[in-house]
């Protein structure tokens, strides 16, 4: 059975109108056409469509339930070229995000907001993970973009960072140290230190690290966990205090009270990352969401 697109439509336009004329028309082309066209498709299925005559056109039971499966192959065959062509301008398509607690308590959650309302038939796999396993897995192609803690410099990547976050105290709310509006940060030297595990954690221990150095201590680790929500229940216990980035301020967490560091101006990057190969459409419309991001902060570095 030798029938195409065309014949489908020219069924349809028929069946629907029930008059060859109407028909032919609004396929424009002409009725003797449009009649060869039928017959040829009765003749290759070996049923009769229409009953016809010089006043009247109707569909045979055998045309009705045809006409069904046709409407739905047009449908079909519409919605697949729909979305080839939807894909090839990055308006449809898969991105596998990477991210870390800092990036999904701060600027990630707004992006990827508006970047799904702007961009609905693009799915979006955002996946947890720590800075140096987000480097590993962009090597191996696992992720498209990463959500990291920077700064990154790595050569055949692109980078923009999308937020900085100032220094805060995080305490269980009846530390002595609550009482003040903004806490020396020397005034931690003796305290004990709730922090993400040190496997884990290292581009964000180098910042914190670097910067007990320099006010003349190492913090005292008495209690470590995998993550900020295991780090804030165990300062919720009373087990330690924790030095961590302002964007913490978006969890909430009974028992717990956050202060910023006092005359404290260093702050801890996070960048987002992708290779800087020929992006895939629907990773070109993602990098142009991120430059055009209203809280971009950060020059697009190579």
């Amino acid at each position: 059975m030798h029938l195409g697109m065309r014949h489908i439509r020219c069924f349809v336009a028929v069946a629907e109108e029930l008059h060859f004329g109407r028909a032919a028309e609004r396929l424009s082309i002409s009725q003797p056409t449009l009649s060869r066209t039928i017959q040829y498709i009765e003749q290759e299925i070996g049923v009769v469509l229409f009953e016809r005559s010089n006043r009247h056109v109707a569909l045979t039971d055998a045309g009705t339930n045809f006409l069904g499966g046709c409407t739905k192959a047009l449908t079909n065959i519409e919605g697949a070229i729909n979305h080839a062509l939807k894909t090839t301008s990055g308006e449809t398509g898969r991105l596998v995000i990477g991210y870390t607690d800092i990036a999904i308590a701060g600027e990630l959650s707004p992006i990827l907001k508006s970047f799904r309302q702007r961009y609905p038939d693009i799915e979006v796999e955002p996946r947890h993970d720590y800075t140096h396993a987000q480097l590993n897995d962009l090597e191996a192609g696992v992720l498209d973009f990463g959500f990291l803690t920077g700064p990154v410099v790595r050569g055949g990547y692109e980078t923009v960072t999308v937020q900085r976050d100032r220094f805060v105290v995080v305490l269980y709310e009846s530390h002595p140290l609550t009482a003040l509006p903004e806490i020396p940060l020397t005034a931690l030297a003796d305290e004990p230190f709730v922090l993400g595990t040190t496997a884990n954690w290292t581009h964000y221990h180098q910042h914190l690290y670097n910067l007990c150095r320099l006010a003349g201590f190492e913090p005292k680790v008495v209690q470590s966990a995998s993550n900020s929500e295991g780090i804030f229940g165990l300062i919720a216990c009373e087990m330690g205090i924790s030095v961590q980035t302002e964007s913490v301020q978006n969890y909430f967490r009974k028992g717990l009270e956050i202060r910023p560091l006092k005359d404290c101006d260093e702050t801890v990057s996070t960048v987002a990352i992708w290779s800087e190969t020929r992006a895939s459409p629907v990773k070109q419309r993602f990098i142009d969401h991120l430059k055009s991001y209203p809280h971009q902060i950060g020059a697009l570095q190579r």
